[in-house]
Order: structure tokens, then sequence, then C-alpha cells
């Protein structure tokens, strides 16, 4: 029997950064190389072209290609999504994109610019997601927040199967699930932790029955954010808490240093792992290399920190 994409997303999901040469051209031979690395570490999902992977820098055609380099690595071992943004009707154009390069499914980012209503942010992901036949991944955050009414609306459309939420609203988060919860009992709607350090919020999140999360420190100490994902989901508060003190809390203090820490230093990240992925696309800018030292020190605190295997 053949698993939908809800039921196959399970795991630490994988956010790949997209890789550049030094001519600044896409290099897709390393980041098949990050995205094969991802999978034999354990990645349940590879998510490819979202805020990590710089979707925002990418052309139409670099975009394609990065998607199906993503999907020919992955060679139906892990599904692979990808994201799509900007307005409606390039959103939609870059979901057909998507669909054609083998996706497993979306990730709808927010609307470029504007600030809608809640009409128009349901406008927008409905519109989305019948440009595709692909399963879709609402991603709430900036200026699109959804109230539990408009979650709803989403959550009853066929191939909307889940919200990513980038907000860190947790009295929100709780109000959205008994809602979609009270109005489709039937379950299988599914929820994301989706903080730039996610890993920071997840005890908070499990409690409101929130356990899938994207790890961007999966990218370049898998070894570290596996072990607080077993952590996390066996109930070792012990353990979580320890990498919480010791590696997760300094780390988010280092990426709320700089503006775009978010995605550059998680570049850096890779590159200190011996992956050339090459620099950030502007408008990011590199971290600062002090910066990328204490990285470099926090990954091995970080690594001292895990259980004796």
């Amino acid at each position: 029997m053949t698993l939908s994409l809800a039921e196959r997303l399970d795991g630490l999901l994988f956010f790949p950064v997209t890789a550049f040469g030094p001519d600044g051209g896409l290099d897709s031979a390393t980041f098949r190389t990050h995205v094969r690395a991802g999978i034999e570490a354990g990645a349940g999902a590879v998510f490819a072209c979202c805020g990590t992977g710089e979707y925002h820098a990418l052309g139409l055609e670099e975009y394609r290609e990065t998607v199906a380099a993503a999907v020919a690595e992955a060679a139906g071992e892990v599904p692979v999504l990808a994201g799509v943004g900007h307005g409606t009707a390039l959103a939609a154009e870059f979901a057909r994109l998507a669909e054609k390069a083998g996706a497993d499914g979306l990730l709808v980012l927010p609307p470029y610019l504007v600030h809608p209503d809640q009409e128009g942010l349901v406008r927008h992901y409905t519109e989305v997601a019948a440009a595709t036949g692909l399963d879709v991944i609402v991603y709430q955050r900036d200026n699109a927040v959804l109230t539990p009414e408009s979650a709803v609306a989403l959550a009853r459309i066929p191939n909307v199967i889940g919200l990513k939420d980038g907000l860190g609203d947790l009295d929100l988060m709780q109000r959205i699930v008994s809602a979609v919860r009270t109005e489709l009992p039937d379950g299988g709607f599914l929820y994301f932790n989706g903080l730039p350090t996610a890993e920071l919020t997840g005890l908070a999140y499990r409690g409101v029955g929130v356990r899938l999360y994207s790890s961007a420190v999966f990218c370049f100490a898998p070894e570290i954010a596996m072990a607080f994902h077993r952590a996390l989901n066996t109930g070792d508060d012990v353990t979580a808490n320890r990498l919480l003190d010791g590696f997760y809390r300094p780390l988010v203090e280092l990426r709320n240093r700089g503006r775009g820490y978010a995605v550059s230093l998680v570049k850096a990240g890779v590159r200190l792992r011996g992956l050339d992925v090459g620099p950030v696309r502007s408008p990011l800018a590199e971290p600062a290399p002090e910066h990328v030292k204490e990285l470099s020190e926090l990954i091995d605190r970080g690594r001292a920190l895990l259980p004796a295997s």
C-alpha cells in the first residue's frame, strides 16, 4: 500500500542550503552531496529551496534544477518538498515547476511584501494549492498570521495537509490545533514548529501536540540535531535540557547578533564541516569571521554534550 505524503512525513526534517560555485552560479553537484549526507544522517524528509535554501535568491531555472537535484538524490528514500512564495501568481508558477521536477509536496511561504487580511490570506494559499496536484503545507509567519477560523478553512482543502508555524505564539497555536481538531475530528492534519532554531522551543511545542519541526542545525551538526530529536521524542528531558543549555541557547544568542544569520550562519556551519557550499547571495551577507569562529567552538561544545553511545 502506498503511503500518503502526510503519512510519510516523520522524523527530523532537513532544510538543505543551496550550494553556489566560485562563479556565483548554482553548484548542483555539491548540493546533491549535501542532500545525500543529510539523508544518510537520518533525515525524515528534504525541504528544498525554502528559507534556509535561499528560495528568495533563485531564478526559475535554478529553482527547477535544484528541486530536481534533490528529487534525484533522494530517489524515493524520503519525500522531497519544495518551497514556493512571492505573490500568488508567481508562487503558482513555482509550484508547477516543482511538480514537474518531481517534488512530493510544497511548503507555501507568505505572500511577498503586502499585509493581507484573513480573506486575502486564505485566497492566496487556496489558489497556490489549486495550481498543482501536490500536497501543500501552509507557512504561517511575519505578514501571514492565520486566525483559527482561517486555519480550519484551509484544512478543509483536500491537498492542504498541514500548517508550519514560524510565529511562536503558543496561545494562537493551541487555539488553531483545538479549532481544527473540533471541526475536522477525523484528524490527520499536520503541525510543524518552523521557528528559526526550532529545538529551542521544542519542549513547549510538544506540549500542544506539535512534534514535527525543521532543524537548521541538522545542516551542519546532524549528530547534535539527531541526539536532541531522540531526546525530545523519547521524553529524555535531561538530555534535551543539557543540549538546550549548553548548545542551542548560545547558538540562538549568536544567531541573533547578525541580520540574516538564520541563513548565513547555517551556510558557514556547512562550510566548517568541510563542504564548500559557497557564500550566501544578496541581499544577505556573510557572518563576521569572529562569529564563525564562535560557531566552530560552539559546535565542538555541543558534540561534547552528546550522550555516550
